[in-house]
């Protein structure tokens, strides 16, 4: 019995070891945000079902908080191959492919939900084309990130109230272009110290999402809170080429799928922590301001016109006309 026990043993191991066994392919997914923040906790979730969905097949582990490197540098590494996916700023991919820079284009976003739509608009589509054509690199999704508003010592309801107002804004042209327009002074300042110049006074503005303003207490040296929406921010997630050559149609379509569903849930954190800090902030005694946005855009569209910034005005009206 023994011997016939230890036979049946050997032959099920030789049948195991004929069976084929399915190439495990691991992948590094990057970003700069915090552990707490969506835009990691849907990164998690989506990889795990990836892992799900491709029975296993792929295996990816998320690196935030800049644990492979600030963003200019994870961004560099999709195509030097040392990181496999990102989430990422589309000012960095307008490094390389200008054209899909312009979503930062003051006001050409009405809000939230109407960046959600570009995302899946045909101008949006054509904007991945082109900068897959130019580097390789596969956009999957857009995730909302906030609306960038003004907090100041005094309320203003219309461009003209920023006149001569000195405003910390990050040193890039469509950031100061706003503010430029409206007669304001804008002082580039390191993020790290903008607390600080509001405090004594260096400055008298700064412009962030609501949930920066809370996370950097900016609300404790500044007694309005303007609603200007100025810019509407996105992130895309991105697939290195080394990784999207290689999958098949119906993997490139999962790992879409998955991105785009992570994207969603994300987004609507987000969309639902903005609406509860307009109260938030009410109840600490800060005044939130709606404004007059017409003579913002006007002023922009008037001073800044899209081609003094390398924009084309048929992609301007396309995103505009997003529903």
């Amino acid at each position: 019995m023994k011997r016939i026990f230890l036979k049946s043993m050997m032959a099920a191991a030789a049948v195991a070891l004929t069976l084929p066994v399915m190439a495990q392919t691991k992948l590094k997914w990057a970003h700069v945000y915090e552990t707490s923040e969506p835009y990691h906790t849907e990164s998690v979730w989506a990889a795990e079902e990836i892992k799900k969905r491709s029975n296993g097949k792929f295996e990816i582990q998320v690196f935030p908080a800049s644990s492979l490197g600030k963003e200019t540098d994870i961004n560099q590494g999709m195509t030097l191959g040392t990181v496999d996916m990102i989430i990422s700023g589309t000012s960095f991919a307008a490094r390389s492919y200008p054209r899909i820079g312009i979503a930062y284009y003051p006001f050409i976003f009405r809000d939230g939900d109407h960046l959600l739509a570009y995302g899946k608009s045909d101008v949006f589509k054509e904007m991945i084309d082109g900068y897959r054509a130019k580097t390789g690199i596969q956009i999957l999704a857009y995730t909302y990130y906030g609306a960038r508003h003004t907090t100041a010592q005094k309320a203003f309801t219309d461009c003209a109230g920023l006149k001569g107002m000195k405003m910390r804004v990050p040193d890039v042209p469509a950031y100061r272009a706003m503010p430029e327009s409206c007669g304001a002074n804008p002082t580039p300042i390191a993020f790290a110290e903008v607390y600080l110049a509001l405090q004594n006074g260096t400055v008298d503005s700064q412009e962030n999402p609501l949930p920066t303003i809370e996370a950097k207490k900016f609300y404790e040296v500044q007694k309005h809170i303007m609603l200007t929406g100025h810019i509407v921010d996105g992130l895309t997630t991105q697939v290195a080429p080394h990784v999207w050559n290689k999958l098949s149609d119906a993997e490139k379509k999962m790992f879409t799928d998955v991105a785009q569903e992570a994207a969603t849930r994300a987004s609507n954190k987000i969309k639902a922590r903005e609406a509860e800090l307009v109260d938030e902030f009410k109840k600490k005694g800060l005044g939130v301001h709606v404004v007059n946005r017409k003579s913002f855009v006007d002023a922009v569209l008037k001073a800044k016109p899209l081609n003094s910034m390398g924009f084309d005005q048929k992609d301007y009206d396309r995103i505009v006309a997003v529903k």
